[in-house]
């Protein structure tokens, strides 16, 4: 099986060369031939996209001509001892040819030579051609704010109908770079949530439009959006430590507009595991306990009608049930004009 595996691999590997091999290029020092035919594009013989270029030259005759050698130069570098040979097209009767290689808004040079068996032509014209620049995102974009641990980004659909999604981009005032965070599929999609959020948070979101043929735009317009904030927490609780078999809970009211109800929380430690006891929309409680002298520290949180809870670790009240009282003892027993005086 190792042997069948080493062959098929040798194998491989020698088509691949020998495919390499194979393609004529352009030699050092070759022969140059002034009687082969040179390489003219047609009147209309560019089209120019972001990513890609389209060629197009006039038929080659010549049935000495083997093919054409391309050569490639970006104009918008500086290269030293650069080489511009590019690509080869082995048939003479081609006459078009694309370059996916390209770069959006970027500017090449392209100049051919015919080639025979033995010599090369001189090199044609040189064609400047400048590549289209980045299509443009959507042209309009709005962030929906103050909403609970999540946020909602809206636009205008694109009016390229080649745009097949959007790509969603988030960073924070803290972050450098941009993240990806979600693709919406379809260009009339326009709406997008984003939920897990920090409360009380700033983030910055943009959109890139996707075509079906993977260009990517610009980014749109940045939107920011901070996130809703906690309710304000509860800092002036009171417990009662008078009160026989129970404790009264007393606290500040809640000032917030959407105010939804107040969580009570006990403990018998300070520092200890605060378990709920009651939901209640008032701003006292009494608790009801079936011991004498028992001590508890209470904390209360208010929510908000987003369910969104206030921080409730800092303050705490103790409370205490009334001790009770202890048994008298007998001091003094005296039998006084025939009564008992105790």
């Amino acid at each position: 099986m190792k042997l069948w595996t080493l062959v098929t691999l040798c194998t491989v590997s020698l088509l691949v060369l020998s495919g390499c091999a194979l393609k004529p290029a352009p030699k050092k020092e070759a022969l140059i031939d002034d009687t082969l035919p040179i390489v003219k594009l047609t009147k209309n013989g560019t089209i120019v996209d972001i990513n890609a270029i389209a060629l197009e030259w006039e038929r080659i005759e010549d049935p000495r001509v083997k093919g054409i050698y391309i050569y490639k130069v970006n104009l918008d570098e500086v290269k030293e001892n650069k080489n511009d040979y590019y690509d080869t097209v082995e048939n003479r009767f081609s006459t078009h040819y694309l370059d996916t290689n390209v770069k959006a808004n970027s500017k090449y040079g392209y100049y051919f030579k015919t080639y025979s068996s033995n010599a090369e032509s001189r090199k044609s014209e040189i064609a400047t051609i400048m590549s289209l620049a980045p299509m443009e995102s959507v042209a309009w974009i709005h962030s929906i704010e103050n909403m609970p641990r999540s946020a909602k980004i809206i636009w205008r659909p694109h009016v390229n109908q080649k745009v097949k999604s959007y790509i969603v981009q988030r960073k924070t005032l803290e972050e450098d770079s941009w993240k990806d965070i979600a693709t919406i599929n379809g260009r009339l999609n326009a709406e997008f949530i984003d939920k897990d959020l920090k409360d009380n948070f700033t983030y910055k979101y943009r959109i890139r439009a996707l075509t079906f043929d993977n260009l990517i735009s610009n980014p749109s317009q940045e939107v920011k959006v901070v996130t809703k904030k906690l309710p304000n927490e509860i800092t002036k609780i009171t417990a009662s430590t008078d009160l026989p078999k129970r404790i009264e809970i007393n606290w500040e009211k809640s000032d917030i507009d959407d105010f939804l109800l107040y969580r009570v929380y006990r403990s018998s430690n300070i520092n200890g595991d605060y378990k709920m006891i009651i939901d209640t929309k008032n701003n006292s409680y009494v608790d009801l306990i079936e011991e004498d002298a028992k001590e508890y520290f209470y904390r209360v949180s208010v929510f908000d009608k987003d369910k969104l809870e206030s921080i409730h670790n800092n303050y705490s009240a103790l409370g205490k049930t009334l001790i009770k009282p202890t048994t008298p003892s007998m001091v003094e027993a005296k039998l006084i004009g025939g009564k008992v005086v105790l």
